[in-house]
């Protein structure tokens, strides 16, 4: 009896436990239903039930208002050219200078990490003028140059892979010195690839984060022709369209602004969970 009372118990907990966060799961979720039904309803249903994610009638409307009445597909190929240059420059550079702060002796290594540190606990809204000021007075402002070259590298970017690669055995780099690699050679050819996860990781963080920077393009640039995807949304959002609420065209531009965020967050996270999988077995 004791035993089946055990059991029952940890069952009835089980089943409060699950439906605790089945019930908070939903709650996250609800807006994001509550999006992708209000893109395909009319402009007056939308303005009428905003809170029903059910359409009647179902429109595609905002959509091609989206397409044609927008620039969303150049506001599109500006963030993915940017996204992908500021992502490839973050893993080159951050993976670098995180393996020098990690492994390399040199004058100042420890107040230079130290100072990187600090600019992580710096709030970026504090440095929107000083930003605003040096593109300016470099004369990059307002161009292709201002959007990536300020945000090619980034501190958290060298925190991951300074951390990561101090985790990494020294003896497996004196192997490969011993048998002539420099140092150049040994960080790119044998200590880079078993950093996967931190790279995984980095890409995930720089790709997201750049996709959806918005206050850098606020001060970088002040051409439309040079607009990223969250730029645009804003500028939707602010009116330029018109009157009217347009929740059909809003949320179906910002639906169409998550879908390649989460493809790429699903896409590397399996990868993502199997490189840390291995670098616990290898610890």
């Amino acid at each position: 009896m004791a035993r089946d009372t055990t059991g029952g118990r940890t069952f009835a907990s089980t089943f409060v436990g699950y439906c605790v966060l089945i019930f908070f799961a939903l709650v996250f979720l609800y807006p994001f239903v509550i999006q992708i039904g209000n893109s395909f309803k009319t402009e007056s249903d939308a303005a009428a039930n905003p809170l029903s994610p059910f359409p009647d009638p179902v429109s595609t409307g905002g959509y091609e208002r989206v397409f044609l009445g927008t620039d969303l597909p150049l506001w599109l190929g500006n963030s993915i050219v940017i996204t992908i240059v500021v992502t490839l420059g973050r893993l080159l550079l951050d993976s670098m200078a995180g393996y020098a702060l990690a492994r390399l002796r040199f004058r100042g290594r420890a107040g230079l990490f130290s100072a990187i540190l600090a600019i992580m606990a710096v709030p970026g809204v504090v440095l929107f003028i000083p930003k605003f000021l040096v593109l300016n007075q470099i004369g990059i402002y307002n161009s292709y140059t201002a959007l990536i070259l300020p945000v090619i590298a980034d501190a958290a970017g060298v925190f991951i892979m300074k951390q990561f690669f101090e985790s990494i055995p020294v003896s497996v780099e004196e192997a490969a010195r011993i048998d002539g690699a420099g140092v150049f050679r040994t960080f790119w050819s044998v200590v880079l690839p078993m950093a996967r996860p931190a790279l995984i990781t980095l890409t995930i963080i720089s790709f997201q984060g750049t996709w959806n920077e918005f206050p850098h393009s606020l001060v970088s640039v002040q051409d439309p022709a040079l607009f990223t995807l969250p730029r645009g949304l804003a500028d939707l959002v602010s009116g330029s369209l018109g009157v009217g609420t347009q929740y059909p065209l809003k949320l179906g531009a910002a639906l169409l602004a998550t879908i390649p965020v989460a493809i790429m967050f699903v896409v590397f996270q399996r990868y993502f969970v199997r490189g840390a999988n291995e670098g616990s077995d290898k610890g």
